[in-house]
């Protein structure tokens, strides 16, 4: 198994920044996707942003033009670079890897934890 780990959240406030990082605990075989998805209490979690591997990358209107996804796929690492926070951004972000553990795994979703953004004057 593998367990990833989010990390960078806060409180700050709006037009502020903060950088997201998600670690795993071990590497990947082969990655197909990294994203990163928020959730609000009381809601459903969103699609914010994600790096196709094999393809560009894709953000949800909201924070287009403010938010940046990168990852590394031979450290198995995702971050998101958030700039220009607004209130709106307020959640719990979470990081997700589709992929291979191994070659005979079969291709899953894997989640982290979550990390709290919060953004409030």
């Amino acid at each position: 198994q593998v367990q990833l780990v989010e990390s960078g959240g806060g409180l700050v406030q709006p037009g502020e920044s903060l950088r997201l990082s998600c670690e795993t605990s071990r590497g990947f075989f082969s990655i197909a996707t990294m994203a990163w998805y928020r959730q609000v209490p009381g809601k459903q979690r969103e699609f914010v942003a994600i790096l196709d591997t094999r393809g560009p990358t894709n953000y949800t209107e909201s924070v287009k033009g403010r938010f940046t996804i990168s990852g590394e796929n031979f450290k198995a690492t995702v971050a998101l670079q958030m700039n220009s926070l607004k209130p709106d951004d307020t959640a719990v972000y979470y990081c997700n890897i589709d992929g291979w553990i191994t070659e005979f795994s079969g291709r899953m979703q894997y989640w982290g934890k979550g990390t709290l953004v919060a953004v409030s004057s």
